[in-house]
């Protein structure tokens, strides 16, 4: 990876989407996170487009769910909240200058990038409260164009999750991080389960960024077994994006 794109929280980041009650955003802490985060990618290799705050969109600041990039095309989304039509079309002039065309998730399909992971060449695609199942079919059929297996996991009925990678992460080539819910699902029979503790849930959503991985800190046990396995982990503060349903992968576009 070389290129990431990133945008920071408005100042109304506190009136965006969210299903947990973990208390209201501190907005300068949430800038602050979001600040070593970009450093994080940096260290990782990552030169990085910073986008300003859009005030339109308060969750915003979660670019993932508006395209899937790849090294072989980039394919905007139709993210399945009605308040954040529009954000995938925002990024059209950015991605612009890396990519000379688009594929796009056309309605009556939903998607968002929170549920798509990407495994090497296979790519993990859940259906969602947010992601149709007409969605995640375009999609297939899109990434299958480019070259790309793909494989739909459906996480409706898991409570706690909101998109696929709140569950899942690929840290490695035939690897899986999974939280329990999602460990023994016959999508990733082919990948070694690495197991997130259950009162680490929300450590499963952890980032590969070259031969780097992001890590929310606060998790130790996860923590410690991805050391042990040899994997160098940047731990990052992810307190006030926790509160709004955003992890790490949210918060960037990578490729």
């Amino acid at each position: 990876m070389r290129h990431g794109i990133v945008r920071p929280p408005g100042s109304n980041f506190a009136a965006g989407l969210t299903t947990v009650d973990l208390g209201r955003p501190d907005h300068d802490r949430a800038l602050s996170q979001h600040a070593a985060y970009c450093d994080a990618l940096e260290r990782c290799g990552l030169a990085l487009t910073h986008l300003a705050p859009d005030l339109r969109h308060p969750d915003s600041t979660f670019v993932e769910d508006t395209a899937i990039v790849t090294a072989r095309g980039a394919i905007l989304t139709r993210p399945g909240a009605a308040s954040r039509s529009g954000e995938a079309e925002a990024m059209r002039g950015p991605l612009s200058k890396f990519y000379a065309e688009f594929a796009e998730i056309l309605a009556p399909g939903t998607l968002d990038g929170g549920d798509v992971c990407e495994a090497g060449d296979h790519f993990f695609i859940g259906v969602s409260e947010r992601t149709n199942e007409e969605g995640a079919r375009q999609l297939a059929a899109l990434l299958t164009r480019m070259g790309f297996t793909a494989g739909v996991v459906d996480i409706r009925g898991i409570p706690g999750i909101l998109h696929l990678k709140s569950g899942i992460a690929c840290p490695a080539e035939g690897q899986i991080v999974a939280i329990d819910a999602l460990a023994g699902h016959a999508a990733f029979r082919s990948h070694a389960v690495i197991p997130v503790p259950p009162a680490e849930a929300y450590a499963a959503n952890c980032v590969r960024v070259n031969d780097r991985l992001l890590f929310a800190a606060g998790h130790p046990r996860l923590e410690a077994s991805l050391r042990r396995m040899g994997f160098d982990l940047i731990a990052l503060e992810m307190s006030e994006f926790e509160k709004m349903d955003g992890g790490l992968s949210c918060l960037s576009l990578r490729f």
